[in-house]
Parts: structure tokens; sequence; C-alpha cells
């Protein structure tokens, strides 16, 4: 069993709470727009991080990280990219990769839009956008996800709203 941390569209800025709630995890995925390297810097110091180049992030990023990342979880098949769509919209050419050879999660950001939701169509794939941790952009709110994989399995999957946290820590 492995617990993950996932974020996506920080643009330059991390939230201290993030280190905290990530906290334990294995891994963190972060599905583009990191702004800087500082961000992947910072979330290295909790656990390894795999991620993926956004739209915004420039070239020192993108020597680092991939547009898209394939791999295999605890027996899970994953698909990261930053720019995907959304379940029945997805972009080309992903939809026709996600039509030929579905991975069993696919994640990605650059909505600013958190959701998770099962894909009918391909094979009930899970689709998951962390939404936006970062402050730049329209989202209403800063969120993040956590979960765990255990035998090809997701669990205990958590969607922390970090604004929320930050005003319960004022109070």
């Amino acid at each position: 069993m492995i617990k993950i941390g996932l974020i996506s569209d920080t643009h330059s800025y991390l939230d201290p709470q993030v280190l905290d709630f990530f906290e334990g995890c294995n891994e963190i995925w972060h599905a583009g727009d990191f702004g800087n390297i500082q961000i992947a810097e910072q979330l290295r110091k909790i656990a390894p991080v795999i991620g993926v180049y956004g739209n915004i992030d420039g070239e020192d990023i993108r020597q680092e990280f991939p547009l898209h990342q394939r791999f295999e979880r605890e027996g899970l098949n994953i698909w990261i990219t930053h720019i995907g769509g959304v379940p029945g919209r997805y972009c080309l050419p992903i939809r026709q990769e996600l039509e030929s050879d579905p991975p069993e999660l696919f994640i990605c950001g650059h909505s600013h839009i958190l959701r998770i939701s099962r894909d009918q169509d391909l094979e009930n794939m899970l689709y998951m956008n962390p939404g936006a941790a970062g402050k730049q952009g329209f989202q209403s709110h800063r969120t993040i996800i956590r979960f765990q994989i255990d035998d090809g399995k997701i669990h205990n999957v958590e969607v922390i709203n970090l604004d929320i946290e930050e005003e319960e820590a004022a109070e």
C-alpha cells in the first residue's frame, strides 16, 4: 500500500499547509503548472515527486518533467498529463489514446476545477483533477487530494480545501 499526495496548478506558490497534509505520503504527484522548479524542490523534502509540465512551465521544469507520465503503482495503471479535458470531452489526441489504451486512473490539471468521477465509456476509468493549489486563477477554492493505492485499488480519497483549513487556523 502506498499513500499519494496529488496537487496541480501551484503557479509558483506552495501553501505551507500542503507540506503538513502530504507528510507521510510515499509519493507526491504534480499534474503540471508548477510555476518554478522550487515547488518541486520543496515537495521533494516530503517525498519523491512524479510530475508533468504544464502550459505555463518554463524550460527548467520541462527538462525535468515530461508532458505525460504513464506508469503503474501497486498494480494500478496510471496516466498523468496537464491538459487532458474532462470525461466526455477529452482533448485530442488524448481522447484517441484513452479510447485505445485507457488507464485505470487518469489525472490532469489545467482547469483549476476539482473533479473526481468515473468514465463509464472508458472501462470505468477513474478521472481525477485535484483543482488548483496556487493563488493564481479563477478557482473558488484551492484544493489538493490524498489517497491510497493497494493491490490495484484506490482507497481513502480525501479532498482538502486549503482555504477552509487556512480560515480555521486563523480563528
